[in-house]
């Protein structure tokens, strides 16, 4: 963590489930300093009290900002003396985008623009903003308004030398046990004896952990080049294949009840669109997309062509690896979350006996 020795770092959005998991893994390093930008003050009390009795010897390095990203003079407030930003402040919910998508572009494009006019102005050094599978080959309100964010980032990308601010992106699919996750509410349905309900089995989605979400964010920081959006390589498996590891760790034999496809759902995720494979970098555990660096002039590239292609094309959850119910179960297991949860259950089943 040499490179945030005695830095700041802000995260907009900081209260929610990525928020906590940086917190978590900074904390105890040499950083100097945390800011938590976000609109709501309970969380930030809850995270406040939270991380004093968890982590008494160093909670005074984390800093509260209530500020709103829709609002510019509320993100330039908490930007002056910032070293880098991680940008997570987002509306991610599908069904509540649908049927409110011009708030998905209040916070998801809009947002995002002000954050980075913040940041270039208060001379930010690297800025990392947070997105989505769903993003790719968008069907809902969400994953537009993320396509659009994407797309704001890269042209802001060009408006700035990236030695002055740095600005990449990172894309990546179902964060396991995040805030919206489907994990957390099956098991409060396990635990109310009631049956689980999944929209369609056959469905696929990427799957990761929250530390696998960070350490995607701190590559995009040390190895992007500005405007890059960058991949990881993450497995996936069926909607049907998730629901019975979680059944099998928690109530064996639970029923398992199909609702169908709600708002704005796709059959399966994508993290490379073809268009991107063409000229996608492959870097071990992750891929990076390089923006397009040609202006307006397009005459002078009228006769230059790229002969060569990447031979891949487009990356989704249903051909990537595809895990199976062991595999989903040892992964579910890494989660300290499953893990609490678990040793929650168990005594509370032992109590009923």
């Amino acid at each position: 963590m040499s490179l945030f020795k005695n830095k700041t770092l802000l995260i907009t959005g900081g209260t929610g489930s990525f928020g906590n998991a940086v917190l978590n893994r900074f904390l105890k390093t040499n950083i100097g300093e945390i800011r938590v930008l976000s609109r709501d003050e309970k969380k930030q009390d809850d995270m406040r009290h939270e991380f004093q009795l968890k982590m008494p010897e160093v909670a005074d390095k984390i800093k509260f900002f209530i500020g709103d990203v829709r609002d510019l003079a509320s993100v330039k407030n908490v930007m002056h003396d910032v070293d880098y930003v991680f940008h997570a402040a987002a509306l991610k919910q599908v069904p509540s985008c649908e049927f409110f998508p011009i708030e998905a572009v209040k916070t998801n494009v809009i947002g995002t623009e002000n954050v980075l006019t913040a940041a270039i102005e208060a001379g930010v050094k690297n800025v990392v903003c947070l997105s989505t599978d769903k993003a790719a080959y968008p069907v809902n309100a969400m994953g537009t308004s993320k396509a659009m964010m994407e797309k704001v980032i890269v042209a802001k990308s060009r408006t700035v030398k990236p030695e002055k601010t740095k600005i990449s992106c990172t894309r990546y699919g179902n964060v396991l046990c995040s805030r919206g996750s489907v994990v957390p509410l099956w098991i409060e349905q396990i635990k109310s004896g009631n049956p689980i309900t999944i929209t369609e089995p056959s469905m696929t989605r990427f799957i990761m952990s929250l530390d696998e979400a960070v350490d995607l964010v701190l590559f995009a920081f040390e190895n992007s080049t500005s405007g890059d959006i960058l991949v990881q390589k993450a497995p996936a498996c069926t909607i049907e294949v998730l629901a019975k590891a979680v059944t099998e760790l928690f109530e064996p034999g639970n029923e398992i009840k199909v609702i169908g496809i709600r708002h704005g759902e796709k059959m399966y995720e994508t993290l490379l669109t073809n268009e991107e494979c063409a000229n996608a970098i492959d870097m071990g555990d992750f891929y990076r997309v390089p923006c397009d660096k040609r202006d307006l002039n397009y005459d002078k590239y009228f006769k230059e062509g790229d002969i060569e292609r990447n031979t891949l094309t487009e990356f989704n959850s249903s051909n990537t690896e595809l895990l199976n119910v062991e595999q989903v179960k040892e992964k579910l297991l890494s989660l300290s979350y499953i893990r609490e949860e678990l040793a929650k259950w168990e005594q509370e089943k032992n109590k009923k006996l």
